[in-house]
């Protein structure tokens, strides 16, 4: 059972970043840069703002990203400007965010439960995992889970590692075969023209000195530790933490037929359930149990729903009716959110 509280995200108007992602044309011979034919056709995507959205100043380094996709694969390309360019860790799936990273996030099923997290560095490390739930849900990564037939490639436009080196940005590029994505996709399969999949990208930033002809991270004086890193992201959080899929951007799968994205009124739907989530979390941890009565939660704006709450001494869910009335959508106490059919 979970009983601890949930931070509440810090955003106003639920409206996270959409990106229509067409198809490929061709097939990519991957060489980490994006300036060749295969990326034409794709969008970047808005520039990176910090993760904590407007409540923080914008990054003083631009990223931002393209995406593309076919029968076989989804393709994520990323450029992140940068005059300080470094690597250390060369060991699969060590803990790649301990340095610059470019990072992907895929939730293919919505439900914020069964996830992917990938992390590359400058030096074309990776480090690929699956997450049964979010950590504050109590899930553990599982860390021996890899993509397989993952190709990735970096490119550098300057020098790693060398301080005072002319260094422009390093750019990335990732092709992720759907056989190992549609593990945790929607009945099991990959994404067909129209349907949609959440997915964020985030860039960690450390700062660094140089000393002894190196780049070595910056240490706080009150500390001793390294300063705080710098989290970049496409589709703001309202927290320092990237681990609420529910707060990913929306990826839709197109052809050229395909209608453009609308975000579905079951989503604001969704969301409203997942805001009665953190608040009834942190309500049993204030009050050692969960409030039966919705009203005790839906405090402030933006509420169109009349949840329905059912509670036990240790157990919580709570539904609403979906948009067309044929459906409820749910959402219990382990963050895990479903539509339920009504006969």
């Amino acid at each position: 059972m979970n009983r601890s509280g949930v931070p509440e995200p810090a955003i106003g108007k639920y409206e996270p970043k959409s990106y229509r992602c067409e198809r490929a044309s061709g097939p990519l011979e991957l060489d980490g840069r994006l300036d060749k034919p295969f990326w034409a056709a794709a969008a970047w995507t808005d520039d990176f703002v910090d993760i904590e959205g407007d409540r923080r100043p914008r990054p003083a380094k631009r990223t931002r990203a393209k995406m593309l996709w076919d029968d076989e694969c989804f393709y994520v390309g990323a450029e992140l400007e940068d005059d300080e360019i470094w690597a250390t860790l060369t060991e699969r799936d060590s803990v790649i965010f301990q340095d610059n990273d470019f990072e992907i996030f895929i939730d293919a099923n919505g439900s914020t439960h069964g996830y992917y997290e990938f992390e590359i560095n400058a030096l074309g490390t990776v480090w690929d995992l699956l997450l049964p739930r979010p950590y504050r849900d109590g899930g553990p990564p599982v860390n021996g889970w890899d993509i397989a037939g993952l190709r990735t490639a970096v490119h550098v436009e300057g020098e790693l590692n060398r301080p005072g080196a002319d260094n422009r940005r390093w750019s990335v590029e990732v092709a992720m075969p759907w056989a190992s994505l549609k593990e945790c996709a929607a009945e099991g399969r990959p994404p067909a023209a129209g349907d949609s999949w959440r997915v964020n990208f985030s860039r960690v930033q450390w700062q660094v000195d140089v000393a002894d002809g190196r780049y070595v991270k910056r240490l706080d004086p009150e500390t001793g530790r390294p300063c705080p890193e710098d989290n970049w992201v496409w589709s703001p959080m309202g927290l320092v933490n990237m681990h609420y899929p529910e707060l990913w951007g929306y990826v839709q799968f197109a052809e050229a037929d395909t209608p453009a994205f609308e975000l579905a009124e079951d989503e604001r739907i969704k969301w409203q359930l997942r805001r009665l989530y953190y608040r009834q979390r942190n309500y049993y941890e204030a009050q050692g149990r969960f409030a039966a009565d919705a009203a005790e939660l839906m405090t402030g704006e933006g509420w169109t729903i009349s949840p329905q709450v059912e509670t036990t001494s240790g157990l919580f869910q709570l539904s609403a009716p979906s948009e067309d009335g044929r459906s409820r959508l749910c959402i219990r106490e382990d963050g895990r959110l479903w539509k339920e059919e009504l006969r």
